[in-house]
């Protein structure tokens, strides 16, 4: 009974970072108005150390044992966020929102095949079903909501997008690895901060807000950064990494299909956007290829 309970508080965490996740594209996208990939970057990960260090200082600073071992396996992890994060925000300079949120459906295909040829968790003939489905849902959904432009140079933008959902995969198994003896937060604000050293020399390459001034910042920008820094970095990425921590890397992919979803319906409420038949079944699909993958993988 406590397994299941586990279980179940692992599917709840993955599913609330899927919808905190879908409403960041578009917020990385504005922020991306106002600062550079680098200063989004760097300025997410330094705010949401001011929230995961206090919490983490206040449950279990005293019961944290970092090896020297493990200091190797968290700056691999850093190098992963990096990747994700960077790559992420270079990739959508250059393709629209809605292209993008197509190729961020591969990321459960990406996942489990990786965790099964490094971890061999899970057989990939046990999930392959379930992310067939739910590919098919993430196409509907984003097809059928795209109204962006493709951006100026799709297919590098597209390349950038497939790279940034390889880092995020080597992360989420990596830190399978090393969550056997840290907690999902000592994990969660170390890596956080690993990731931001190796950004800071980045800064220079490219320093938009930093020759500009704040006072160039508007409004929408600083509701973007906060956006991305509050729930997309600091409470999205630690519901992530308890899910994954309780179900495993491979069965916790397919929950990132969501993300589209979660854009989609977002938009509906909070901008008035419309919901068709269309869009409707691609959440069916979506949906259901989670179903399938949990069902098989939990035999």
């Amino acid at each position: 009974m406590m397994i299941e309970s586990k279980e179940s508080a692992a599917r709840v965490a993955l599913v609330t970072a899927a919808v905190v996740w879908g409403g960041s594209v578009v917020a990385q996208k504005v922020a991306l108005g106002a600062f550079s990939a680098v200063e989004v970057s760097v300025f997410r990960g330094t705010g949401a150390l001011f929230i995961l260090i206090p919490l983490w200082w206040w449950q279990e600073r005293a019961r944290a044992r970092v090896s020297v071992g493990d200091l190797g396996v968290l700056a691999a992890l850093g190098l992963a966020v990096v990747g994700n994060h960077l790559l992420v925000l270079y990739g959508l300079q250059y393709i629209g929102a809605g292209a993008a949120g197509v190729i961020i459906g591969a990321s459960p295909a990406i996942t489990a095949f990786l965790s099964s040829l490094m971890l061999r968790d899970l057989p990939f003939r046990r999930v392959w079903a379930g992310c067939a489905v739910s590919f098919v849902g993430v196409a509907l959904v984003s097809g059928g909501g795209a109204t962006s432009a493709d951006g100026a140079a799709p297919l590098l933008g597209g390349g950038l997008i497939v790279l940034a959902l390889i880092s995020w995969a080597l992360y989420t198994i990596g830190s399978r690895w090393v969550m056997d003896r840290l907690s999902p937060l000592t994990v969660n604000w170390t890596t956080l901060g690993i990731s931001i050293l190796f950004q800071i020399p980045l800064l220079w390459t490219d320093p938009k807000v930093l020759e500009a001034g704040v006072g160039s910042i508007p409004s929408s920008g600083w509701a973007a950064l906060v956006y991305v820094i509050v729930f997309a970095t600091a409470l999205g990425q630690q519901a992530w990494l308890y899910g994954v921590s309780g179900i495993g890397p491979s069965r916790a992919g397919v929950f990132t299909n969501l993300i589209p979803v979660s854009a989609l319906l977002l938009s509906f409420v909070i901008l008035g956007e419309s919901l068709d038949a269309m869009k409707v079944l691609g959440i069916g699909f979506v949906l259901g290829g989670v179903w399938l993958v949990n069902r098989s993988s939990g035999r």
